[in-house]
């Protein structure tokens, strides 16, 4: 095996390895200034896939890969209500699920584009319990995992919340925004609209939160940029519903954290829908997810084991916008996060402040075929 690493690929390891300890130093002497700050942070990841078959049957060659993310922001308060934000990312130009460029392919395959793009651009205006922002940013709801929606895809639009306190120890928050939905890092095709409802509380050390909201996503059938996106969510509507409940708690000074996520997808598709897909997998709408953890990664020395189980029917959220991490189903650029049964196994390490080692196990097969695979990935993470 001969790995190549281009000379954009070897600049973007070589920048992140060098200018990582001064930005760190930067980010201390301008947070003491109140009014800039930068942050960042660079994640090396060995991944391996193995013992995996296609909807047809066919197995596909296993494969180990190292690969990296790079992420760069800056933060400014011109004043206590006013802050601008932006940040950049690497990754293929084509990909908004993934800002993960692969260094070596040890099966010799390709390793694909390293470049790099804003992620993030956003101006926010808060007061009291208000905030109003917009620009391209994360989605403005509260989510205890990426099933319905993967953290690293950022719409552009504009997003709202609100919170009250309920009682002496509950609090009620209001998240709302309209978006224009990436298609790549470059390109945007439909709109998404998003309502959500969060209720905390905590009490005798229980610390409770329950979620319910929806994800409107009115699709542009006769855009050619929607055209590009995995089967045919660029020209499908979806009309995703949630609800979640987490408990946190202890026994004795160990955390504790248990969840249930449900999703149901009301749009009313036909058997006889002209698209093949839909039609296919008309009824195919709903999902739910469970997961129990022990221990946090809060300082240096704490571990922690998380178990996830997740049933996402096909329709049950947009694959083109859900999680990428449990199988390597799809094309280069954008993972089929549904149409699973699966298992995530999970184990971290805190090592310093701002460094931390995640070992993931992830065994995974299809609902309606046979397509199935396993998938390991070690990550190193480092903040500043």
């Amino acid at each position: 095996m001969k790995p190549v690493i281009t000379p954009s690929l070897k600049a973007l390891i070589l920048g992140s390895v060098l200018i990582t300890p001064s930005l760190a130093e930067a980010k201390i002497a301008l947070d003491d200034e109140g009014k800039l700050k930068i942050y960042g942070d660079f994640r090396a990841r060995m991944e391996s896939d193995w013992d995996s078959q296609t909807s047809s049957g066919s197995m596909r060659d296993d494969r180990t890969r190292a690969r990296i993310r790079v992420r760069l922001g800056l933060q400014y308060n011109p004043s206590d209500n006013l802050e601008f934000g932006v940040r950049g990312r690497s990754g293929s130009n084509d990909s908004h699920q993934s800002p993960h460029i692969t260094v070596v392919d040890f099966s010799d395959n390709d390793t694909g584009d390293a470049h790099f793009n804003l992620d993030k651009w956003y101006l926010k205006y808060k007061t009291g319990n208000f905030s109003v922002w917009a620009g391209r940013n994360g989605l403005p709801i509260w989510k205890p995992n990426e099933m319905m929606w993967d953290d690293d895809v950022t719409p552009v639009g504009a997003g709202a919340s609100a919170n009250m306190p309920v009682g002496e120890a509950g609090k009620i928050a209001f998240n709302t925004g309209y978006f224009s939905l990436p298609v790549g890092m470059r390109d945007f095709s439909g709109n998404l609209t998003v309502g959500q409802v969060v209720f905390t509380t905590k009490t005798e050390g229980v610390g409770l939160t329950v979620a319910g909201g929806v994800l409107k996503i009115d699709a542009d059938e006769n855009d050619p940029d929607g055209a590009r996106l995995q089967r045919g969510n660029g020209s499908r509507d979806y009309t995703i519903w949630t609800a979640s409940i987490q408990a946190k708690f202890k026994a004795g000074d160990l955390p504790l954290k248990a969840g249930f996520d449900y999703y149901t997808n009301s749009e009313d598709y036909s058997p006889t829908d002209p698209d093949a897909f839909t039609a296919a997998n008309f009824d195919q709408t709903t999902g739910w997810v469970a997961s129990a953890q022990v221990g946090d990664l809060k300082k240096t020395g704490d571990w922690l084991g998380r178990y996830t189980y997740a049933d996402i029917e096909t329709f049950a959220v947009n694959s083109s916008y859900a999680q990428d991490d449990f199988m390597r189903w799809g094309s280069a650029v954008e993972t089929r996060g549904t149409n699973f049964t699966g298992h995530e196994f999970r184990i971290g390490y805190k090592v310093a402040g701002n460094m931390n080692l995640i070992a993931r196990l992830y065994i995974v097969e299809a609902k309606t075929n046979v397509e199935d695979g396993n998938r390991f990935r070690l990550d190193f993470n480092y903040k500043f």
